[in-house]
């Protein structure tokens, strides 16, 4: 964390201080309905006040290509927002600098939706100059949103001088603890229904954990790829000789994988009759839908031997019960681990997140990153444009 300035370095007294925040939250009829994200800035937002600044803060909402559209306004979601924060939120539009100056001491302005611009998605320098005209200081807290190389991520972190918010500190050390300093052994339970979409991720585990435990439809892969008869489970067959050699990586760093024992098969997701086989007695007119209990009580040993977990995918299709059965174990199991002070756990991806909350699990983890593809990106070893627009900034 060398690198980087965090918010608590920097004197913003009577600055305008704009902050990139994530509030593209999922909203049902103009009603928002998961208010985690506006919950992660609100830390910053207090902190910014309390020392004498004033919040500016800009986001995404929707994707509405370069084009205002009524419903994507973020003027929507301000009641919301002003609801969490117990402050009033200024949308700033036309004469937005006229309005900016007269913003109250307790006051949060708020840029209209940057997709609005078609410069925000292409990094626009003359779109970064104008987002930068609103502030003294640039504070990303948007970590998840930091694997993009737009203007609000990326350009405008040159141009003013910058530093982390509060979320997004807290994000890049549970995550920098993961690799650098893990405590071991360092386990990995990846899940989730494609080898394809996460063959990066593996790829760069492999190197870096003592065991690797492959859950959701990708296990169905491994599993055809070792000649093992799946049945009508979903696959990558154009996977199968990767899977192989993905295998045989991981003798060579050391790391173990782990791969269904029994198996949990049906004729169909919607079908909750099941029966539960051996790995290598899947019948060919069946779906593999989840790991069995043989499979629950290896991982389950394992982490009980793990000192750090990471979690990207469920092990089964966890959103069709009785199949969900697995995820929700370990999930318990996990979290029980973790509050006894036995395992640091740091878990991410919106189908996780969904498992775990199904269990109440989530608030037990160390950590659960809502960054979605950002998170993702971090593990794969990519350099994400907003985390390294934040090196070497400019002096205050």
């Amino acid at each position: 964390m060398s690198n980087y300035t965090a918010l608590r370095e920097l004197n913003i007294s009577n600055k305008n201080v704009l902050v990139r925040v994530d509030i593209n939250v999922p909203t049902v009829n103009g009603r928002v309905t998961d208010l985690t994200r506006i919950h992660a800035v609100l830390p910053t937002i207090n902190y910014i006040i309390s020392k004498g600044g004033k919040p500016i803060l800009m986001s995404h909402f929707g994707r509405p290509k370069g084009k205002y559209i009524r419903d994507l306004s973020l003027i929507s979601i301000i009641p919301t927002i002003e609801k969490v924060f117990s402050r009033n939120v200024i949308l700033l539009t036309n004469d937005s600098h006229v309005k900016m100056r007269n913003l109250g001491k307790n006051d949060i302005g708020l840029l209209e939706n940057l997709r609005f611009n078609p410069g925000e998605e292409k990094n626009d320098g003359a779109f970064a100059k104008l987002l930068a005209s609103y502030g003294d200081i640039y504070v990303n807290d948007a970590f998840s949103a930091s694997h993009r190389s737009h203007s609000s991520i990326d350009a405008i972190a040159k141009l003013l001088p910058n530093c982390m918010g509060l979320s997004m500190e807290a994000e890049l050390k549970a995550l920098e603890a993961l690799f650098k300093n893990p405590l071991l052994p360092l386990t990995a339970i990846i899940g989730g229904s494609k080898i394809s979409s996460k063959l990066e991720l593996i790829k760069n585990l492999i190197s870096k954990v003592d065991n690797l435990i492959i859950g959701g439809g990708m296990a169905n892969t491994f599993l055809a790829s070792q000649n093992f008869e799946i049945g009508n489970s979903i696959n990558e067959m154009s996977m199968y000789n990767v899977s192989k050699s993905i295998l045989e990586s991981a003798k060579t760093h050391d790391c173990k994988i782990h791969l269904p024992l029994d198996i949990v098969v049906s004729e169909g997701l919607n079908d909750a009759n099941y029966e539960i086989f051996n790995v290598n007695e899947c019948p060919k007119n069946k779906m593999i839908l989840d790991v069995g209990p043989l499979t629950i009580k290896n991982i389950k040993s394992v982490l009980t031997n793990s000192r750090t977990l990471i979690w990207n995918g469920p092990l089964g299709a966890f959103e069709y019960q009785p199949y969900d059965k697995a995820t929700k174990e370990l999930s318990i199991m996990v979290a029980s681990q973790t509050k006894a002070g036995n395992l640091i756990s740091v878990a991410g991806g919106g189908d996780t997140i969904s498992a775990l909350n199904i269990t109440d699990s989530a608030n037990s983890l160390s950590y659960v990153s809502t960054a979605g593809g950002a998170f993702l990106e971090w593990l794969e070893g990519r350099s994400l444009p907003g985390v390294k627009a934040l090196q070497n900034p400019l002096p205050l």
